[in-house]
């Protein structure tokens, strides 16, 4: 008997102080050019942890210096390259800025975020990471998108 397995996927959500969403813009389809949350698929014998702490590193250069569990998001069809089980992570960093790297084309953190339309879920996901956070933010001066 054999059976189907899915792929497993990390997911970062990164607010900063400003209450702005860290973003990239996928280099790869699918999605190519829109805005998703930095991640990626787990490397063999890789925790979803250090999966999450790395996809960070690498797409956006920054440092993780905290790992919540925001979910886990498994429904059909989420990812259209197959079946894929994402472990989603509210992250704290260690507040460098952000540079593109990977498969990100750009990275910044967008004030705007609530209105944009996000790559394969991740607009699920950043609600209820959001949820998570209970509105926590430390913004002084900084608004721009």
């Amino acid at each position: 008997m054999t059976y189907e397995k899915p792929s497993v996927t990390v997911d970062c959500v990164v607010f900063d102080d400003c209450d702005r969403l860290l973003l990239i813009r996928r280099r790869n389809a699918p999605f190519a050019g829109q805005f998703a949350l930095p991640g990626g698929f787990i490397d063999p014998g890789e925790t979803t942890e250090d999966a999450a702490r790395r996809e960070l590193r690498e797409e956006t250069g920054l440092e993780t210096r905290e790992l919540r569990l925001a979910g886990v998001y498994s429904k059909p069809g989420r990812d259209p390259r197959g079946w894929t089980v994402s472990i989603a992570y509210l992250v704290t960093t260690d507040g460098a800025v952000p540079k593109a790297g990977d498969d990100a084309a750009e990275v910044e953190f967008r004030a705007d975020w609530r209105d944009l339309d996000l790559a394969f879920d991740h607009n699920v996901i950043v609600r209820d990471a959001n949820r998570l956070r209970n509105g926590q933010t430390r913004c002084i001066g900084k608004t721009e998108a």
